[in-house]
């Protein structure tokens, strides 16, 4: 029970974070924050998974979310650094962190297969909020050309994490 309710706080906290980002008009260096704190978050959860897991899938994912966040977040900087543009830390990025970092603690507290299920849920919302994000108003308000291929990548990536999520959390 203390699982689904922190599930359900966690997906209705993400939730209010892609309102957020719907209400804002973002410019591209806050849009590219966005999405490489979105990576960030990511790496983080899996590096704690990687701590904590003896279960071989969730490990195994786990490690997909570093290499695939990493790969992303390494194209991102680069980018940005071609196009001499500061990324831009913003509202949105900030609740991200927030959030990130509620829910790390709150994971630190549980082990075994409670520490398992919770991340695994943890990632299926956390993909479907940045998925919902991206479609809607990321890649949408995006002006520059390589940027919005960089995040259209992005997408592919995180639709491709939700599904393996998703099957793990049916298991």
């Amino acid at each position: 029970m203390r699982i689904f309710l922190a599930t359900a706080l966690v997906s209705g906290l993400l939730f209010s974070v892609g309102a957020a980002v719907a209400a804002d008009k973002l410019s591209d260096a806050q849009i590219a924050h966005i999405a490489y704190t979105a990576g960030e978050i990511d790496i983080k959860a899996a590096d704690q998974a990687l701590e904590k897991s003896k279960a071989e899938n969730v490990r195994s994912f786990a490690n997909d979310m570093v290499r695939d966040h990493k790969a992303v977040n390494d194209k991102a900087l680069a980018l940005v650094k071609k196009l001499n543009v500061t990324p831009e830390d913003n509202d949105t990025s900030k609740a991200l962190l927030k959030q990130a970092d509620e829910k790390h603690a709150e994971l630190a507290k549980l082990s075994g297969d409670a520490f398992d299920k919770a991340y695994v849920e943890n990632e299926v919302a956390f993909h479907k909020t940045v998925l919902a994000a991206l479609k809607d108003t990321l890649i949408p308000s995006t002006s520059n050309a390589e940027l919005k291929a960089l995040l259209e990548t992005g997408l592919k990536i995180f639709e491709g994490h939700l599904q393996h999520a998703e099957h793990i959390a049916s298991k």
